[in-house]
């Protein structure tokens, strides 16, 4: 069997959607439920969209609310896939906001999404690789494996069997927290 590559500009995906009072939290701002939502779909859409497969979302790496979305904002999501593994992919998302009035843009957010491909039994299936024509292409390719990396050494680091106390107690000292073992 060939292996598949498909260029990353034809599975680009754009949604924008105007931000209305039902999306509001109790002090007025867009929600960030409904914003990661929106995020979420968007993740599935491109990640569907690349592998030709049904996708679920295995994880998602940071998203920081940069800026708040009001009512009546635009808000315009682009997501690309930056990575692709054998049978996952990574996402990346950029979320900004337009003030259709003023015409300001805000950006508000970005964030990763690790999608998984679906066959029609459930089963994990492999998914094309990417093709990288830019030095951006490059960069995020890159990006998303020093991320998988740092998260693996995250992880074992704090497994609770390989938690070393005394290496971390210095951390403690000038922390908001009472050491009572």
């Amino acid at each position: 069997m060939t292996k598949k590559f498909r260029y990353i500009k034809d599975t680009r995906i754009s949604i924008s959607e105007l931000m209305l009072p039902s999306h509001a939290n109790f002090s007025g701002k867009i929600h960030g439920g409904h914003i990661l939502n929106l995020m979420d779909q968007i993740a599935f859409a491109c990640a569907s969209k690349h592998s030709g497969n049904y996708c679920v979302t295995a994880s998602v790496n940071k998203v920081d609310f940069l800026n708040p979305i009001e009512v009546g904002e635009l808000v315009t999501m682009r997501a690309s896939i930056n990575f692709t593994g054998r049978t996952s992919m990574v996402v990346g998302l950029r979320v900004e906001s337009e003030n259709i009035q003023t015409g300001i843009i805000k950006h508000c957010n970005s964030s990763y999404f690790t999608m998984v491909a679906k066959d029609e039994n459930g089963k994990s299936t492999p998914v094309p690789g990417i093709i990288l024509t830019t030095k951006n292409d490059i960069r995020r390719f890159c990006r998303s494996i020093m991320r998988q990396q740092q998260g693996k050494k995250r992880t074992s680091r704090f497994n609770s069997d390989a938690f070393n106390i005394d290496e971390y107690l210095h951390l403690l000292k000038d922390s908001n927290s009472k050491l009572e073992i």
